[in-house]
């Protein structure tokens, strides 16, 4: 299909003074019955039905019979019957041009500033700005005004970054955090967190990060999130998780500048990576009349202890190993993750009470990350929510309100993916959080956590109510990846009031419809799509990077209204589809 289409056109809704009289065409007694004319334009693309709908005042009023464009829009968009149509919608006809017109599907512009692999792109809340991050370890800020222009491009290599990787912009838009990754060895996992002023692009504070995979993230208009990453065997391990001032210039011995959020044990060589704060407050949508339920906390499984202490579990276990008694021999791997686990037991602080309530008054913000328990590579998702006296760093440093026993921090609810995640993604109200998954083989089992399963080359895109913390739609399909797991890398996704968009390793970036759950369009890059964004004032416009050193602009086509009536090209546009299957 041309890319881009031919718009909707409101001539096909023409008044009754620029159409023929029935009469001037056809004698009244010649004149076929409605119903007749409805069946023969149910023959008809969508496109027929307008052109016909411009030929008298009956067939005008049979073109735009609600029953026909219901039939026309499923048929066109190959979406479920089961599926109704969208709650805001007024008709069938004004649905289907709004997928059709409003989908950012029309390329306008590609910015060709960065010089290597552009990895990430974040807009600012007010839609103004957004910033771009890059192989070439620049983070560059452009206006979004009537035209796109570069505002301001820092160089990160005299802080021995290798380059940047990640950004977010604050509540108010004052500040940018910047995430990258450190000048090292091969397998070095260091990172580091800068944050820059918004008003005269200067560099406020840098925060050590590892590793440089957690990214980081706002909690606050002033306060950031950060990890570290402590290691206790060749398998175990403790990641931290900090939040810190971001303008750690303040010199006072008191005035905290960082504080320990959370102490977690991973086991099996996992690790927390990939934080997000959800701010459930955000969502104002749920009924007050609905009965408040409080799912149960998901911490990590661990074996049952039969009401034995595990102090005494553990002076136990070693006593067998010493006296030869544990059958069948555990390899080195195994023993130190049982050591982990009996330790883990006992110097672990529950989870708090009532964490998970659907109260959609509370001011409930969740901190999210990907992590695991059976292998290195993520494939679950950990929740853990953050207490009102938890969000700034005055009070105590460096966990001194806890009990001597209370080593690390529990989850409160984990989501097992059983597979690799490669991204995540929240909805505006931050009601739902969307994951990119490659899947495991059904049935896997994992002997070695240094060996994960292998992963599929499609893509899930898994949708997760954080009200209920449970899979709300079936996955959506249409993108793909080739890494295999030691290679893999995130790919990141971005959703907006009714559409989700997510890079590929297949060279394009793809839009679905968040209510039909279909795919719209395909984005052409001419290598790998590591990054979307939407605008978050304007979702018809998106934005996509690839590692072909470009930024693409992808419009939706009504702005265009006079070139719509002229086929697009190739050149001009990406593919604009009847739905991608």
């Amino acid at each position: 299909m041309a890319a881009g289409g031919p718009a909707l056109p409101d001539s096909a809704l023409l008044p009754d003074s620029a159409l023929l009289p029935d009469s001037a065409l056809l004698p009244d007694s010649a004149l076929l019955p409605d119903s007749v004319l409805l069946e023969i334009f149910l023959y008809l693309e969508h496109t027929d039905v307008l052109a016909v709908g411009l030929v008298c005042r009956q067939w005008r009023d049979v073109a735009r019979d609600e029953l026909l464009w219901k039939e026309l829009f499923y048929r066109y968009y190959r979406v479920q019957r089961d599926v109704p149509r969208h709650p805001a919608a007024v008709s069938w006809y004004d649905e289907f041009q709004r997928l059709y017109d409003t989908i950012p599907c029309i390329e306008v512009q590609a910015l060709k500033e960065h010089n290597d692999q552009v990895l990430h792109l974040s807009f600012s809340h007010s839609g103004c700005l957004f910033a771009s991050c890059s192989k070439d370890c620049t983070v560059k800020i452009w206006s979004n005004e009537l035209d796109i222009s570069l505002q301001h491009s820092s160089n990160m290599r005299p802080y021995n970054w290798s380059y940047t990787q990640f950004s977010q912009f604050n509540s108010d838009d004052s500040l940018l955090l910047v995430s990258g990754v450190f000048v090292g060895p091969h397998n070095s996992s260091s990172g580091e967190i800068a944050v820059i002023s918004m008003e005269n692009f200067t560099l406020l504070s840098r925060v050590r990060n590892k590793p440089y995979d957690v990214f980081g993230c706002w909690l606050n208009e002033t306060n950031l999130i950060s990890g570290n990453l402590h290691r206790i065997g060749r398998i175990t391990s403790c990641s931290v998780l900090w939040l810190n001032n971001a303008f750690q210039g303040i010199e006072s011995e008191n005035v905290n500048v960082v504080k320990r959020l959370f102490k977690i044990q991973n086991l099996n060589a996992s690790t927390i990576r990939t934080v997000m704060v959800a701010d459930c407050s955000r969502d104002s949508e749920e009924e007050e009349s609905k009965p408040k339920q409080t799912p149960e906390p998901a911490v990590q499984e661990l074996p049952d202890d039969g009401g034995v202490p595990a102090e005494d579990e553990l002076q136990q276990f070693f006593d067998d190993i010493m006296g030869g008694c544990v059958r069948p021999a555990m390899t080195e791997a195994e023993l130190e993750n049982k050591v982990a686990e009996l330790f883990i037991r006992n110097r672990t602080k529950p989870p708090e009470v009532n964490l998970l309530s659907t109260d959609s008054n509370s001011k409930t913000k969740y901190l999210i990350f990907t992590t695991g328990c059976l292998t290195y590579s993520p494939h679950q998702i950990g929740i853990k929510r953050i207490l009102p006296h938890q969000m700034t760093t005055a009070g105590p440093v460096l966990g001194e309100e806890r009990r001597s026993d209370e080593f690390f921090d529990s989850l409160d609810h984990v989501i097992d993916i059983h597979g690799h995640i490669i991204g995540m993604g929240l909805s505006p109200d931050h009601r739902y959080l969307y994951v990119n998954s490659r899947a495991w083989p059904r049935d896997c089992v994992i002997s070695d956590p240094m060996q994960p399963p292998p992963i599929a080359e499609e893509i899930d895109l898994h949708v997760f109510d954080l009200k209920t913390m449970k899979e709300v739609k079936r996955a959506l399909r249409a993108h793909r990846a080739y890494t295999p797991n030691e290679e893999c890398f995130f790919i990141f996704l971005d959703v907006s009031r009714d559409f989700v968009a997510s890079g590929a390793e297949d060279r394009h970036g793809y839009i679905w419809d968040r209510h039909y759950n279909i795919c719209l369009a395909k984005l052409q890059h001419d290598n790998v799509v590591n990054s979307v964004a939407f605008s978050p004032v304007e979702q018809e416009l998106l934005l996509t990077a690839s590692d072909d050193t470009t930024i693409k602009l992808p419009h939706c086509g009504h702005l265009w209204s006079l070139r719509c009536f002229e086929p697009c090209t190739a050149e001009t546009s990406s593919e604009h589809t009847n739905p991608v299957s």
